[in-house]
């Protein structure tokens, strides 16, 4: 006996359950899906060893009885728990019924771009926080329902594993390894023989930092699974200049895009750095003939080709796409100066000095002057961060990055300066006593630095530092105002000094109480996210953070308020930084954020030069330009001027007097502001291009909403469940507000709903996503949702006291003549006409008829559920007159086979067309009927007749 006996689709009789008949590429293995259970409860059976317990027999689904007559009310419970329950939904979007949360229209563009194509290469560079995860988590588990994959990975930098496993769990119900160098032995443990931990697991994530080695990377790439999704793609360009490890990341990445049959979806939200050859290096992971086209003269055929392949977005772009809703804060920017205190002032004028002195000495070789002069700026940047950083870097001296005091010149010319703000260490913490001169000081020099040391000791607190006082001002007005900030310094010893001087300085109605973490890179990933969820539980809350949470962590749920504590120099750490709260999710209307800025030279031209414009273009056009050149060299002109001319000052940071003091930067300033506007043209023009305007959001609302109405929307499921906790168990339920309800708990509900949350009373739930702080979300996935389904169907089917009704009777003005609607669960088989591979898709349809038998006026699915939802029963019937009517309905119905045939067809044709809608330019993608699954089950029958 083979699976070839049993259609897929087919309904049978096993172990004393009826189940549902799934696809199956063995011939030898049936699987089969209990009638109205979830995923987790199907089956496999080896047909060739199996007993006389496992012989399946046909199945039929029994209609209603009069036994079964009820509350027509009632039917709609049966309605929603039946299509509620289904997960292989019949749309074009197979993934909408395994997921947890309902997409944005236009998240579902990358999708459709991926359905379009034979093999997948897609760049997706949509804005920070509008959704990428989302997005690439949608082209997962489409590829997956469709059997176009069996495997996918994630490659992401190693602090991201975690979160993305954690999304993965929530969102698509898939449990993922992670695979780093922390991990790979215990995975080890659990694989028989030696097959490697890339070939075994299905769903995988990984650490690009861990597989860019050259002993792991071939292994890798043999093995790696069929859809690879590499997040922050930036961090693996190619160009000159750039260190060993982007190097490695972007050979593995050439690789993998070598391989013909591999898919490759690439994320990032800053695809173009400001070199063309770094954007093109990406472009030529999608297609080797682009990494020689530059967009900006790049004919319309070859922009037609990348347009297929690369989509860039905007806010506004998104924006239009949402009408009225938007899922996206405000965000209200500012700059705050402060003075230096007159005491730091002067010490600050006494290092200036001896910096100048180091500066000075031209003894050694050309990269020996080079650090010597990272050393001075180290010194003068540590100590504008606070006292403690700036005590530390006159302490400590170290290695020049373990550069040889000897080392070839050229060779150290390539090093990004660990003292500037390089994208090379985006995400990485940084060290005031990274570096330091490696030349023997005399005792006059160790002298003077022993005594600027003991000098800057003396200036912490609050009652030297004005810099944190200036910050506890502006943390006091956050909070009275209901905001919950993080503060990001550069350093981590400045980050544990504002946790140690600013607790003592919050004052007033909105610090009381509140809770203060400090994070950094000192701890393990686990011991951050602990920390950082632990202090999210708290009512008042405050984050001090150094930059290594400032790219691709999400902290929008706990935190709508970000405070620049040091001043970057570099424009993409903002946008990275402010970009961990104002995203998608994010609960309040308006986020802040400010930059904080000393009077000192340093601040006074990074901000001027660097910063400034960046934020006035992304303030009138709602896009951030990434910096057009390197952000460290304009500091380095600039700084060396400072640094090399002792008569040159600015107190105050004002423009005219910058420009007059520092003519270096009339010619700086003018020369960024030409590059970032013609940088900001490039992108106006980018994205026009790559909006994907040839999809249209009234296109894909149209199925969103016919997948709505086979599987359920948001408003289905909290109507479901409210309804049936309230009405059949008696919960006592409060809407609290327009997205949340309260749930006080009771003794009749069943033991296996009460676990779900642990027996507590007063639980506030969400059905909308973004989900409000201190609600639990209530997708129709959720373990709640298909277990409510389950009880509904299951005491309807046993005709228990809280059962739904499965027949019903009225009298309603809502009909002028006798009417009849049926319940029909409807399952299609379905295939690619190049596949073998099969797809069951199940659907609930309303139907019926009015009118007599020679004149009958058939119903639409649509007319039959708003008569369901809407008619009222005006007057009463006796139970026998009710099971006359239902028992007339019923031998009518049996007669109206052809019909029912008829529209079993028309349904099959209508699926058949939905899976081709997004992907008729691949004529291998095609779609074809194998079998509507007949008969349909009847769920119900319902008479309505006129008053």
């Amino acid at each position: 006996m083979t699976t070839s006996t049993y259609q897929p689709g087919r309904l049978v009789s096993l172990r004393g359950r009826d189940w549902v008949v799934l696809p199956s590429d063995n011939t030898n293995v049936l699987v089969v899906k209990p009638l109205g259970a979830g995923d987790d409860e199907i089956t496999s059976i080896f047909l060739p060893l199996h007993d006389a317990h496992d012989i399946p027999t046909d199945a039929t689904f029994a209609p209603p009885s009069t036994e079964d007559i009820g509350d027509l009310r009632s039917s709609l419970l049966l309605y929603e728990a039946a299509r509620l329950a289904f997960r292989n939904g019949a749309g074009p979007f197979r993934s909408l019924g395994k997921i947890s949360f309902r997409p944005r229209s236009y998240q579902l563009v990358p999708l459709i771009m991926a359905l379009r194509q034979e093999r997948v290469r897609l760049l997706v560079a949509d804005d920070v926080g509008v959704g990428k995860t989302i997005e690439a988590l949608l082209i997962a588990r489409e590829m997956l329902e469709r059997r176009l994959i069996e495997r996918f990975a994630i490659v992401c930098p190693p602090h991201l594993c975690e979160q993305w496993q954690d999304e993965i769990r929530t969102k698509l119900d898939i449990e993922a390894v992670v695979i780093r160098s922390n991990t790979q032995a215990a995975l080890d443990r659990e694989i028989q023989g030696d097959t490697s931990v890339f070939a075994y697991y299905r769903f995988q994530i990984i650490s690009i930092d861990y597989i860019k080695s050259d002993t792991r990377r071939e292994l890798f790439v043999l093995q790696a699974p069929d859809l690879v999704i590499v997040d922050e793609a930036h961090t693996a360009t190619q160009a000159q200049g750039v260190g060993a490890t982007q190097q490695q990341r972007h050979a593995l990445l050439a690789r993998l895009a070598e391989k013909p049959e591999q898919h490759l979806v690439l994320l990032t939200a800053t695809p173009h750095s400001g070199k063309p050859e770094e954007f093109q290096s990406l472009l030529k992971l999608l297609r080797p003939e682009y990494a020689t086209i530059d967009l900006a003269t790049a004919t319309d055929t070859q922009r037609r080709s990348i347009a297929k392949h690369f989509v860039q977005r905007k806010r506004g772009d998104v924006l239009q796409w949402l009408g009225t809703e938007r899922p996206f804060p405000l965000r209200d920017a500012i700059e705050v100066r402060y003075p230096l205190s007159r005491a730091y002032a002067a010490w600050f004028d006494q290092l200036l000095e001896f910096t100048r002195t180091m500066v000075a000495n031209d003894s050694g070789g050309k990269h020996q002057q080079r650090v010597r002069y990272w050393t001075a700026l180290a010194m003068l940047r540590a100590s504008i961060s606070s006292p403690a950083a700036g005590a530390a870097v006159l302490t400590t001296r170290l290695t020049n990055l373990g550069v040889p005091e000897d080392g070839d010149s050229a060779l150290f010319e390539d090093i990004p300066n660990p003292v500037g703000d390089s994208d090379a260490f985006l995400d990485s913490d940084a060290e005031p006593t990274e570096l330091s001169e490696q030349t023997d000081w005399d005792d006059r020099q160790k002298r003077r630095l022993r005594d600027l040391r003991s000098s800057i000791e003396a200036l912490a607190g609050p009652a030297h530092d004005s810099k944190v006082v200036q910050l506890a001002q502006h943390v006091n007005q956050l909070l009275a105002q209901g905001f919950h900030p993080v503060i990001f310094c550069r350093y981590i010893l400045t980050a544990h000094y504002v946790g140690q001087h600013l607790p003592g300085l919050l004052t007033g109605p909105g610090a009381k109480g509140i809770e203060i973490a400090v994070v950094t890179s000192e701890d393990p990933d686990d011991v951050r996210r602990q920390r950082i969820a632990t202090l999210s539980t708290s009512d008042k809350r405050l984050l001090i953070a150094t930059d290594c949470l400032s790219e691709g962590i999400n902290l929008q749920d706990a935190f709508s308020a970000v405070i620049h504590y040091d001043l970057p120099w570099n424009p993409n750490r903002i946008e990275q930084r402010e970009g961990r709260i104002d995203r998608f999710g994010q609960q309040a209307p308006v986020v802040k954020t400010c930059l904080l800025y000393s009077d000192s030279d340093i601040d006074a031209i990074v901000l001027e030069v660097l910063i400034r414009k960046v934020r006035e273009i992304r303030k009138a056009t709602g896009v951030h330009v990434a910096f057009p050149a390197d952000s460290q060299s304009i500091i380095d002109t600039i700084t060396r001027s400072l640094l090399t001319n002792p008569t040159k000052r600015v107190r105050g940071g004002e423009q005219m007097q910058l420009f007059q003091e520092f003519p270096d930067v009339i010619a700086q300033h003018d020369a960024i502001s030409h590059d970032l506007q013609a940088a900001a043209d490039r992108e106006a023009r980018t994205r026009s291009m790559f909006a994907q305007h040839t999809i249209t959001n009234a296109d894909i609302e149209q199925d969103l909403k016919a997948v709505d109405e086979a599987l359920g929307d948001p408003a289905a499921v909290e109507r479901f469940v409210t309804t049936t906790l309230r009405d059949i168990w008696g919960m006592q339920v409060t809407q609290l507000d327009a997205n949340t309800h309260r749930y006080r708990l009771n003794g009749t509900l069943p033991q296996a709903l009460g676990a779900l949350f642990g027996y507590r009373d007063g639980i506030h739930i969400s059905f909308a996503s973004p989900t409000p702080r201190g609600a639990v979300y209530l997708g129709r996935n959720h373990a709640m949702v298909e277990h409510l389904c389950q009880l509904v169907l299951a005491h309807t089917i046993e005709r228990s006291p809280m059962r739904a009704a499965r027949a019903a009777v009225i009298r309603t003005d809502a009909v002028q003549s006798r009417t009849v609607i049926a319940m029909l669960r409807c399952r299609n088989v379905i295939a690619p006409t190049n596949k073998k591979h099969q797809i069951v898709a199940e659907e609930m349809l309303l139907w019926g008829w009015s009118g007599t038998q020679a004149q009958r006026v058939w119903l639409d699915h649509s007319s039959a559920k708003t008569l369901l939802m809407t008619a009222r029963p005006t007057q009463n019937l006796s139970p026998q007159s009710q099971a006359q009517f239902v028992t007339d309905a019923l031998n009518d119905f049996a007669t109206m086979d052809p019909h029912i045939d008829a529209l079993a067809t028309a349904q099959a044709e209508r699926l058949v067309a939905s899976h081709e809608r997004f992907s008729t330019m691949m004529p291998s993608h095609r779609y074809q009927v194998v079998h509507p699954v007949l008969p349909m089950d009847v769920l119900g029958l319902y008479v309505l007749l006129p008053s």
